[in-house]
């Protein structure tokens, strides 16, 4: 790779299938981003039109474009990950690539970064998007995020944000977690603030987005809780329900032994004593479960560094200067 001059800014915009946006979007980026030294890098997601011709064309047009291409699609999150690891700049500003998010809004997310925060995320107060199908799962899904992780923000789903790039170091991300990117940096004691952005119609394409995304969502956000307050002590977790079925099973079997002396109830004859026993069992099991959970976790920090997709082509400037 080239041996580019460290810039202000590196955008990162994930595009999958977005051929007739992004030429309009480059341009609002130019104008944009005049004021400082910056980089532009564009992740296709394994587009099946010809957004990595159009994108090709452009990187080669321009001194500050980086292009990489994914083999197949491997999702945004994929994208970003990939984006924020090669991306040299000392602010980070992931955007999408349909131009409903404005370019135009970038100075003042930066403004407010210079206040003293780590992270500054867009809020879409005013969303052109349909409101059965986006806004209002958006809403249910931004309460419930900011109820489960205790950061709380009006728009967890708008991409445009901007982070200081040491705040993503530590921060791997999988499945749709992208856009739990500012929890997780709060629980690591990072400063997050929020400003209201513009937020545009879309002119062009169609929406990858549906309903189908707030469960995946949901999962993701199960997911988050259990790894801010378990991943390094799944057994804590694992251990209490063992106990909840060690107590549910000593109360159950408790009731049998009370009720065959009391009223001579039959023993054999007793649901309860089934109940009581197939607690009992679960219980040594979800023990054993945080017992092998433990082992696992302590291989995966100690080993894992694998990516979550796989780049066929990554296209630098040719002038290092331009």
């Amino acid at each position: 790779m080239n041996d580019l001059p460290q810039p202000e800014l590196s955008v990162v915009i994930p595009v999958f299938n977005e051929e007739a946006s992004l030429g309009p979007l480059h341009e609002e980026l130019l104008a944009a981003l005049s004021d400082y030294t910056y980089e532009i890098i564009y992740v296709d997601d394994g587009s099946s039109d010809n957004s990595f011709g159009v994108l090709t064309d452009i990187q080669k047009k321009s001194g500050v474009v980086r292009l990489i291409r994914f083999r197949r699609n491997f999702g945004q999150t994929a994208a970003m990950s990939a984006g924020f690891k090669y991306a040299r700049g000392k602010v980070i500003i992931p955007m999408d690539a349909d131009g409903q998010n404005d370019p135009a809004e970038i100075p003042k997310l930066l403004k407010k970064l210079d206040q003293g925060y780590d992270i500054v995320s867009g809020w879409r107060k005013e969303r052109k998007d349909n409101p059965v199908t986006r806004t209002l799962p958006s809403r249910i899904a931004n309460w419930c995020i900011g109820k489960i992780t205790g950061v709380r923000l009006h728009d967890y789903g708008c991409t445009l944000k901007a982070y200081r790039a040491e705040s993503l170091k530590q921060i791997r991300l999988y499945g749709e977690m992208h856009r739990f990117i500012p929890a997780l940096a709060r629980w690591g004691g990072e400063k997050v603030a929020e400003v209201v952005v513009n937020h545009r119609p879309r002119t062009t394409g169609k929406t990858k987005y549906g309903l189908s995304r707030t469960f995946k969502v949901v999962l993701d956000l199960i997911t988050i809780k259990f790894l801010a307050s378990f991943s390094t002590k799944p057994i804590h977790i694992f251990g209490g329900l063992g106990f909840l079925c060690f107590l549910g099973s000593f109360l159950a079997g408790l009731t049998v032994v009370i009720m065959k002396l009391a009223v001579n109830f039959s023993m054999n004859r007793n649901p309860l004593l089934v109940i009581s026993m197939m607690l009992m069992t679960a219980s040594i099991q979800f023990v054993l479960m945080g017992l092998l959970a433990e082992i696992m976790v302590r291989t995966y920090h100690e080993s894992q560094d694998r990516a979550t997709y796989i780049i066929e082509t990554f296209l630098e400037p040719e002038d290092p200067t331009a």
